[in-house]
């Protein structure tokens, strides 16, 4: 199983975006709207060359709350839209389906997980599982979400899909029981389950607040496209074969 190595949290500030990023990182309803540029999506979109790739296609769900659902943005700025077009710049034929929902909790993800997975046409060669950042919006047991993300394991384990689980972390303010329990339970189903691991997959941009929309929750377009350059590895290395 693979996995990024945590770093620690310094400093007032530092605390206080984490705090915010883990509470409220995947509530469809925070903040203000950013300021978007559609000519401008669009024009970075068109410049983007076209890439050939080689192999079979290999077909990705990218399951989560807002921040798969890209939002503030436009669709073709979501991170599974641009780390579509990164594995295919390393030549993977990827092909992710964008199955983000904003304010989903662990359950609503639960609910809806059988449903998603029977909607497709072909089995996916990778499941990307990112939820828990609502269950601590709303103040939810560790325990509550540990059971939920189990029972979607279960699922995919049941249809064979391999899975990456993209980790979050509980705020300071919280009180150091529950931030235990909550940062230790991606691990631990990583780990019962085989799953790889990306244990907090904002780390590479929550002490830049710049990468933040004006609601200081949701990555603004290039805050994405470090996040997609920061975990692009870890995806390819978690598709079969690609260790």
């Amino acid at each position: 199983m693979h996995k990024r190595g945590w770093s620690n949290i310094a400093g007032f500030g530092a605390i206080a975006l984490v705090f915010a990023l883990v509470l409220a990182a995947c509530s469809d309803g925070a903040g203000e709207d950013a300021t978007r540029s559609p000519d401008a999506a669009a024009a970075q979109a068109a410049a983007l060359p076209a890439i050939p790739v080689m192999g079979p296609e290999r077909r990705i769900i990218a399951f989560g709350d807002s921040l798969f659902a890209g939002y503030g943005l436009d669709p073709a700025q979501s991170y599974p839209a641009r780390l579509e077009a990164a594995l295919r710049v390393k030549g993977i034929n990827a092909a992710i389906t964008n199955a983000g929902i904003s304010g989903d909790t662990s359950a609503a993800g639960l609910q809806r997980l059988a449903f998603t997975l029977d909607a497709q046409e072909h089995k996916p060669d990778l499941f990307i599982l990112e939820l828990g950042g609502n269950d601590l919006l709303r103040g939810l047991s560790p325990d509550e979400t540990k059971a939920n993300l189990a029972k979607m394991l279960d699922e995919l384990r049941a249809r064979d899909i391999p899975v990456l689980l993209m980790g979050m972390r509980a705020p300071p303010n919280y009180g150091p029981e529950y931030q235990a329990q909550f940062d230790a339970l991606y691990r631990d189903l990583a780990s019962e389950y085989g799953a790889d691991l990306i244990p907090f997959w904002l780390e590479d941009i929550y002490r830049e607040p710049e990468l933040f929309q004006s609601d200081r929750i949701h990555p603004t377009a290039e805050g994405i496209e470090r996040l997609v350059a920061a975990t692009l590895g870890e995806v390819a290395e978690a598709l079969p074969g690609g260790k």
